[in-house]
């Protein structure tokens, strides 16, 4: 029967708690997180001790790797083979790692994140720099424990005189925790490791004067003075790597882009293959050709750019959307005492140069141990030649070697140490033993004494031969410093030019929403313009694709859109109705006017005037898109009621005459400057008053040399001199009686140039467009009847008149 005393009651909260802290644990410490001492995790400490003991090292012929990861795996690593080569494999890159540690050869991947071939195939070997980081494992430098079954040691981490945390960095991700540490210079790491060995309470200001940034393996250029900084401080910052690019010129005036180093980890062919998509679907205008010609004399890409291509643009607009600019976090998490810390450039250099006086303190005592037992050994040998035949006598007396151990003990005062060593002597040994060289051995031997007992007893000896094998290591193993530092992160400002091809377009906006583009092409290939039956152009004009589109809706918003990204369609098709992508519009909201500006950076002001006589001005500035433009509108003035938005204007200056005409026939002229300029999302004031019944339905702006073109419902037409119409308050507002029967209304009004002929649309309420003159030769009073009627159709009025518009050949 089970002992029940060892059952115990627990939780599935408890016990799920511990088990995953116990995990979360075993993984920070034992799988992701590199070490802050020698830089590595315990995969990687355990593939380049493998090695090293099994004497797969430099100076030796290569091996297979499946050899080196079986025997990891075997010994130190009860993990799955594959993880085990990949990590072996990754140290061998020498596109991931600023000093590799192994040397592979055979197929190790590539920087178009290629695969390498199976370790059955691939041969390798450890660096001659990671001989560096094994130095001393046989001096008791430091801890050994034994592996997972018991029946071997392997080092807690290695005696490494490399810097290697900083030098090749690390990245990984476990419970809670993650570490992404950049590769550095080792040059630079050890400059700054020699200052603070000798200036202990340096700045990071000072430590920086050597470590400029990070030093990636594939070059590139950092920007981000502060970033480096702020993760030299913290252990987090954020900078941007770009690749080092040079435009060249060709002949007949093309150009191309020459990209010889890629920020760190891009893959190449990936970003090729982007670069390449963007010249299909033709996103960024100049691109003829994209191409790898990296080989062994280095890594290019060439980009090929169309005659009068904007180089700088284009480049600008790769950095921005593709990995020729990537953004580089840093994230300085490593084992410090057994436990994750964030660390900054001082505190990891600090760390390192306290692990080597550690190991140099261990290894110097062992030494010295070494040395004190030979020097003991000696001192006998010494003895034993100057009682020479007695000792020999003893051991011929002896009945064994223990008893002639014991004899020589008890006889001449002997320790067992000499006693063992002079049993041990060969005979031969004692033809060629010569006292002299004895006591030069014994002489050395104290003078090693005496310089390990300094070195362990001083701490500046021992900061000397720190000092000493930092040199040494910078000597034999720096290298120039691949990646430039740049204080700054330059804006990326894309032109649109560069985005967009500069070309000439037609464009149509209907009243009930719909608005396309085609091509000169296609609007004189086809009769049809794709209007319904209940729908007529509100605009239509010939645009440049670089032109910026404001259109006014009869509830008061504005839908901005940039003219490239209208819908490009045959001529014949209807396009995209605006409510496609913009939300909130209601159902009985109709477009009343369009605009195209050539830039967002006019100074003039919209005019807006509603149904109930509103009026006001809005900055062309405050009405610019904002970041959602693409889904929703934004309101250029305030609707009250069931009124709408009758007229839009745009001034560039104030000198202007403002009129209005109401649905009944009244005018209302007053200066543009009196119409208060307000923000977007106020209705406006109201200047003049007007009947209950009545409407506003039409507003101008005139010049001084402007007439006023009049229209009734009926399609009479009436040309007006707006000097004739005095200035109005709300006490006087002058009506055109005479010119309308009782129950004729006004449709529509514009201004028209002085002299000749202008050419004008007026618009019926079943959607029909009537072309039609207007000469101002038949200049009439407002007493004066129509001089001009536009032919109606039966049960139809004219709704609105305008200007007529046209696309120009």
């Amino acid at each position: 029967m089970a002992d029940e005393s060892r059952i115990q009651e627990l939780s599935l909260e408890d016990v799920m708690g511990e088990r995953f802290g116990r995990y979360s644990k075993y993984i920070i410490q034992e799988r992701a997180l590199p070490d802050i001492r020698d830089g590595l995790k315990p995969v990687q400490r355990r593939i380049l001790f493998a090695m090293n003991e099994d004497g797969n090292t430099f100076e030796h012929a290569y091996r297979k790797s499946a050899k080196a990861v079986g025997n990891v795996m075997g010994n130190y690593h009860p993990h799955g083979d594959s993880s085990i080569y990949d990590a072996l494999v990754r140290m061998s890159q020498s596109w991931k790692m600023r000093e590799p540690l192994i040397d592979m050869n055979g197929n190790n991947g590539s920087i178009d994140n290629d695969p390498p071939a199976a370790m059955r195939y691939t041969e390798a070997r450890l660096s001659k720099i990671a001989g560096e980081m094994l130095s001393d494992l046989d001096r008791q430098a430091v801890d050994m424990v034994l592996n997972f079954d018991d029946t071997r040691y392997e080092p807690t981490v290695l005696p490494s005189r490399i810097p290697n945390l900083l030098v090749n960095g690390a990245s990984g991700i476990s419970a809670g925790y993650a570490t992404e540490i950049p590769p550095h210079n080792l040059g630079e790491i050890i400059s700054a490791l020699i200052y603070l060995l000798a200036h202990p309470a340096a700045s990071l200001e000072d430590l920086m004067q050597f470590v400029k940034g990070p030093d990636f393996p594939t070059g590139g250029i950092i920007q981000g003075l502060g970033g480096i900084k702020d993760a030299y401080t913290t252990g987090h910052g954020k900078i941007y790597i770009r690749a080092r690019t040079e435009i060249k010129k060709m002949k007949a005036g093309k150009q191309q882009i020459a990209i010889t180093e890629l920020p760190y980890e891009v893959n190449k062919s990936a970003l090729v293959a982007k670069i390449d998509e963007i010249r299909v679907n033709k996103d960024v205008n100049g691109i003829s050709e994209v191409r790898d010609d990296t080989s062994r004399e280095g890594l290019l890409i060439v980009i090929e750019l169309t005659k009068d291509a904007d180089a700088n643009g284009i480049l600008n607009y790769l950095f921005k959307k593709t990995d020729l600019q990537v953004a580089y976090n840093f994230n300085m998490t490593a084992i410090a005492h057994q436990r994750p810390v964030s660390v900054g450039l001082k505190q990891a250099l600090a760390a390192f140069l306290e692990f080597r006086k550690e190991v140099i303190y261990r290894r110097t005592d062992f030494d010295l141990k070494k040395a004190q037992a030979r020097q003991h050994i000696v001192e006998g040998l010494i003895k034993m030649l100057s009682i020479l035949d007695e000792v020999v006598a003893t051991i011929r007396a002896s009945e064994s070697r223990k008893d002639a151990k014991d004899n020589l003990v008890k006889k001449f005062d002997f320790s067992q140490a000499q006693a063992e060593a002079i049993v041990t002597l060969q005979l031969y040994r004692l033809t060629n033993t010569d006292v002299t060289a004895l006591q030069q051995e014994h002489d050395q031997l104290t003078q090693q004494i005496n310089e390990f007992n300094l070195i362990l007893n001083e701490p500046r000896e021992l900061n000397k031969v720190l000092k000493k094998e930092l040199q040494e290591i910078d000597k034999s193993y720096s290298n120039p410093r691949k990646s430039e530092v740049q204080a700054e992160v330059a804006q990326l400002k894309i032109k649109t030019s560069v985005m967009i091809a500069d070309e000439d377009v037609v464009v149509q906006i209907t009243k009930n929403g719909y608005a396309k583009r085609a091509s000169f092409r296609s609007y004189k290939a086809s009769d049809e313009n794709g209007l319904t039956d209940d729908d007529y152009a509100v605009y239509l004009a010939k645009v440049n694709t670089l032109s910026h589109l404001f259109i006014f809706t009869s509830k008061g918003n504005m839908i901005y859109r940039p003219v490239h990204e209208l819908a490009d369609t045959k001529w014949k098709d209807v396009g995209e109705h605006l409510s496609q992508e913009i939300s909130g519009l209601a159902p009985d909201e109709n477009i009343v006017q369009v605009f195209d500006l050539p830039d967002l950076k006019g100074q003039g002001s919209f005019v807006l005037t509603s149904s109930d006589a509103f009026i006001k001005q809005v900055s062309q500035q405050d009405l610019l898109p904002s970041k959602y433009y693409k889904k929703r509108a934004s309101k250029a003035i305030t609707i009250k009621g069931d009124n709408k938005l009758v007229s839009v204007q745009l001034a560039a200056t104030q000198d202007f005459l403002a009129i209005m005409a109401s649905q009944k026939g009244y005018l209302y002229k007053f200066p543009l400057s009196e119409i208060t300029q307000m923000t977007a999302k106020s209705s406006g004031g109201k200047p003049a008053k007007i009947g209950k019944k009545d409407a506003i339905v039409a507003m101008t702006l005139i010049s001084d040399s402007d007439l006023v073109a009049l229209m009734n419902d009926r399609g009479h037409l009436k040309i007006l001199n707006p000097l004739e119409i005095p200035i109005s308050t709300n006490d006087s507002v002058q009506r055109a009686e005479t010119i309308f029967m009782s129950d004729d209304l006004i449709a529509g009004m514009t201004a028209i140039a002085d002299k000749g002929k202008t050419q004008l649309q007026a618009l019926t309420s079943d959607n029909q467009v009537i072309d039609f003159f207007a000469n101002a030769d038949n200049l009439g009073g407002l007493d004066d009847d129509f001089k001009r009627k536009v032919k109606v159709e039966k049960n139809s009025m004219i709704i609105k008149v305008r200007l007529k518009q046209e696309v120009i050949d």
